[in-house]
Formats: C-alpha cells, sequence, structure tokens
C-alpha cells in the first residue's frame, strides 16, 4: 500500500485524464500538463514522466502501469488494459472515473471488503472478463493471503453459486448462525463451515437477504447500508 498522499495526487491523476479525455489534444500532452500540477514530494510525476515514454514506443499506458508494479496495482492496469482494448465496448473515459473514486478510498479509511466490493462491482457493471479481473484483484497488496487464495478460487464457481451465497457462507453472521444452531442442540456439519471469516456481521446479514436476487442490488445495499463506494456510471 502507498502513502495517503500518492492516492490523493493518483485519484487527481485519474480524475483530470477522466474529465479531459474527450479534448482534442494527445493524451501526451495532457499527461504533461497535469504533471506539472501534481505534488512533487510524491512518486507520482515520475511515474508519469514513465507513462508518457512508453505511450511514445507502445502507444498503450497499461504497458508502462504492468512495468511499475509496485507503484501500480495490478487491478489499475487491468482496467486501463481493457479500455485499450478495440475489440470491448469499456472506454478510457469510464476506467479513469473508476480508478478516481478508488484511489480516493485508498487514500480514506479503506478496508478489503469495501474494495473487493467496489473492483467487483466494476467488472459486474461494465462486463469485464471475471477470470482476468479476479486474478488482477488477488494481487492488490491491501488483501493477505487469505483474501487472495478466496478471490482465485471464486473464480471457479462464479455462475453456479451467486455471490451472495459465496460472502454469506464466509461471513460472520454465519458463523453466528452454526454456533447458535450447535449450542441449541443441533448437529455441526464440518463441510459447511467456512475455512476463514472475511465478512463481518452486517455483510453476513445483507447477504443471505440478498440470496437469489440481482447481484446489483446487493452492492446496493451494502453501499446504503455499510457506505462502501458506488461504482461511477455512464451519464
Amino acid at each position: 500500500m502507498l502513502s495517503q498522499e500518492e492516492y490523493i495526487e493518483q485519484a487527481h491523476l485519474f480524475r483530470s485524464l477522466s474529465d479531459r479525455g474527450n479534448q482534442s489534444e494527445p493524451i501526451q500532452i495532457l499527461l504533461k500538463n497535469i504533471a506539472v500540477e501534481i505534488l512533487a514530494t510524491t512518486n507520482l510525476p515520475k511515474a508519469v514522466d514513465f507513462i508518457r515514454d512508453e505511450l511514445n514506443h507502445t502507444g498503450r499506458i497499461s504497458t508502462a502501469m504492468r512495468r511499475l508494479p509496485h507503484y501500480f496495482a495490478a487491478f489499475q492496469a487491468f482496467l486501463i488494459e481493457q479500455a485499450e482494448d478495440d475489440r470491448g465496448r469499456f472506454d478510457s473515459t469510464m476506467a479513469f472515473s473508476i480508478l478516481h473514486h478508488e484511489a480516493n478510498y485508498r487514500a480514506a479509511e479503506p478496508t478489503p471488503q469495501g474494495l473487493f466490493f467496489y473492483q467487483f462491482e466494476a467488472l459486474c457493471r461494465n462486463r469485464l472478463p471475471y477470470d482476468h479481473g479476479l486474478v488482477a484483484m488477488a494481487q492488490d497488496p491491501i488483501y493477505d493471503k487469505n483474501w487472495s487464495r478466496w478471490i482465485l478460487d471464486i473464480r471457479h464457481k462464479l455462475g453456479i453459486v451467486d455471490i451472495a451465497d459465496l460472502v454469506y457462507v464466509h461471513s460472520q453472521h454465519y458463523q453466528n448462525r452454526r454456533d447458535a444452531e450447535v449450542a441449541s442442540g443441533g448437529e455441526s456439519d464440518a463441510s459447511e463451515k467456512p475455512s476463514v471469516i472475511l465478512f463481518g456481521e452486517k455483510e453476513g446479514r445483507i447477504a443471505l437477504a440478498n440470496r437469489k436476487t440481482e447481484p446489483l442490488y446487493f452492492f446496493a445495499a451494502l453501499q446504503r447500508q455499510l457506505q462502501y463506494p458506488p461504482i461511477p456510471r455512464f451519464k
């Protein structure tokens, strides 16, 4: 994880690229102008210079971001890579907008749960490939080994099991209900007990209430109840 001031400046960079992306100026010129505005005590000006050099050679921002894994998270590079794919409908304006809000969240008090739901909703709403997207998410420094292992594991379950079910069985709410059943004389099934608790009581309750429903309703409920960051949408 980077320092707070790095993420604040990243948010400014991505917001500026999103707002000025429709201008007629080449993106190299936009980056040059934005670099002057960025706080010089951060490492972002160096990263922007590297991106400009890479653009001149390859014409792709994502290539430069992937070559700076110590500064840009893999999911950030993944979004830009998808925006640069001419075969898709996901454009760079939306990618930069998503990254702007994500950087703002990282600069505040991010949690693995909040960032997971934000990134996963970004995949859902924009119909991005889950397999590559989840692999990129699992590499994020905010996730520990348990989180990364679980994120990679659900790649093989999505489409068969609802995301609400996957969240529910790895929540504290599910564990509390199982413990209550055992305390009241019920049988304990070890196969139903999750190997690790990743979500809290509230996330589990919301997941239980949204089983077998549209996943976007689940995300909206999390944002209303827990103030998780929403995904920007097309105007």
